[in-house]
């Protein structure tokens, strides 16, 4: 068996933390058994490996979150999408490196399922029975649902058929035929739906390798994984759910009746959270199921407000009554800011301030930190100049081919082509200035990632 754990979305329903590059799958705000916090991606991976299922899982995610990935997780099997599309595109895209780069065979069962399930460890066994479920029931596809615990209107439902077999013989792991497929109800339609024996849909599903990729043939879609990442972008931009589930038959569903939701918005992620403060905060008195998250160096102090949350990054400040925290994306979803914070492989970074001035040259400071035996790549860039002061720590810097040592209160020009790198000897940290007409990161071009051979300018 093969798990594709898709990681994707805009960074918009967990504003103002989340971000374009820093989704809410890889915030770090849920507690470990040994009182370290923990993101909801390294939560999934270490349940995979209390499992035996990591060494089988490969995270389909597009550029911007690459860095994110590997920093969170280490050397993970990664498929890089070249660009954002939807669900189709990625697990077609590693369905075919699976197929082309891999050699996995066509009968091996693949199973697909979000990076960010909030579930109990027995989740992941299960996610291996849906092997059998294609078996046992002759499906094309075998879904997961969720027994729901109340009639909820966020979620899809999943509607089996009446059951086909003799009375008493079915238990509720036995695999059901699907009859249709419900999104989003009402109240009372969720209600008449859970009385039908229709089952939350979680996104798991599972097939053959075979399946997906004489589908793919089918739609004339290219079976080698270079070939196909250079046409990604003439993929139709559409969900899995909607060009293939629905459209094939039969699919069965396997019950799972534990624990599971979707810390997807402010007032279900709270919910999870042990401690009611993350950061510098005060709750006051008559402040009640309230939670403060800060990230900034400023302390937060709430008093007399009941059930709300109250969260405040770079990205901007947020206090919200939880019921209508899900509103969210709905205010902030046109917008288009450059994220104020980003983690990367070797850190990470603050942006201070960002001006575009009269004459159309940018100007940006950033506070970087770059953690102990971490480096950056050696690399120029041709539209901006950098100027950068150490603040603490000790490092080893490279600019076309000259070394030196880098000491807190040290100051260094960087001038437009100039390639250079540095390496943390003890966690740096760095406030840069950045000046030009291109401060984006289409201005960076690496030369070499690979200290050994940095080392050797």
């Amino acid at each position: 068996m093969k798990l594709i754990l898709l990681s994707g979305g805009s960074g918009k329903r967990l504003w103002p933390l989340s971000n374009e590059s820093r989704s809410k799958q890889f915030l770090k705000v849920l507690k470990r058994e040994d009182g370290t916090m923990e993101s909801m991606v390294q939560r999934v991976w270490r349940q995979l490996g209390r499992a035996g299922l990591a060494e089988h899982a490969y995270v389909a995610t597009g550029t911007q979150q690459a860095e994110m990935i590997k920093g969170q997780l280490g050397d993970v099997p990664v498929v890089l999408e070249p660009s954002r599309r939807d669900t189709f595109p990625a697990i077609a895209l590693t369905a075919v490196y699976l197929y082309s780069i891999e050699g996995v065979s066509l009968n091996e069962m693949v199973a697909v399922l979000p990076v960010d399930p909030y579930v109990e460890d027995r989740f992941f066994p299960c996610v291996a029975e849906l092997e059998s479920v294609l078996e046992r029931s002759g499906a094309s596809l075998a879904l997961m649902g969720v027994k729901p615990v109340h009639p909820s209107e966020k979620y899809g439902y999943i509607v089996p058929r009446e059951s086909e077999t003799s009375a008493g013989s079915e238990t509720a792991s036995s695999p059901r035929l699907v009859e249709r497929f419900t999104e989003k109800p009402t109240q009372a339609e969720a209600e008449a739906l859970i009385s039908q024996g229709a089952l939350w849909n979680c996104g798991v599903f599972a097939f053959r390798l075979g399946y997906l990729i004489d589908l793919l043939i089918e739609k004339q879609i290219p079976l080698h994984f270079e070939e196909l990442s250079k046409h990604y972008d003439k993929l139709p931009k559409i969900s899995f759910d909607y060009e293939v589930v629905e459209k094939a038959s039969p699919i069965a569903v396997m019950e799972y009746d534990g624990y599971w939701k979707d810390l997807g918005t402010w007032n279900t992620l709270t919910e999870e959270m042990e401690p009611g403060i993350i950061g510098k905060g005060v709750l006051g008195e008559n402040s009640d199921n309230t939670h403060v998250i800060n990230e900034l160096g400023v302390p937060i102090v709430v008093m007399g407000l009941p059930n709300v949350v109250v969260t405040a990054s770079p990205d901007g400040i947020l206090v919200a009554d939880k019921q209508t925290s899900p509103r969210i994306k709905e205010v902030v979803g046109s917008w288009d800011d450059r994220p104020m914070f980003e983690e990367r492989l070797w850190g990470s970074y603050r942006v201070l301030d960002y001006n575009v001035h009269e004459d159309g040259i940018q100007s940006m400071v950033r506070r970087i930190h770059i953690e102990a035996s971490k480096h950056l790549s050696y690399h120029f860039h041709a539209s901006r100049s950098e100027t950068w002061t150490i603040v603490s720590g000790e490092g080893e810097m490279v600019m076309d081919g000259s070394w030196r040592k880098l000491y807190a209160g040290d100051t260094v020009y960087i001038p437009p082509y100039a390639k250079h790198s540095v390496l943390a000897v003890s966690d740096l940290v760095i406030v840069e200035v950045q000046s030009g007409s291109d401060l984006s990161d289409e201005d960076l071009f690496e030369t070499s990632v690979n200290w050994k051979e940095i080392s050797a300018q």
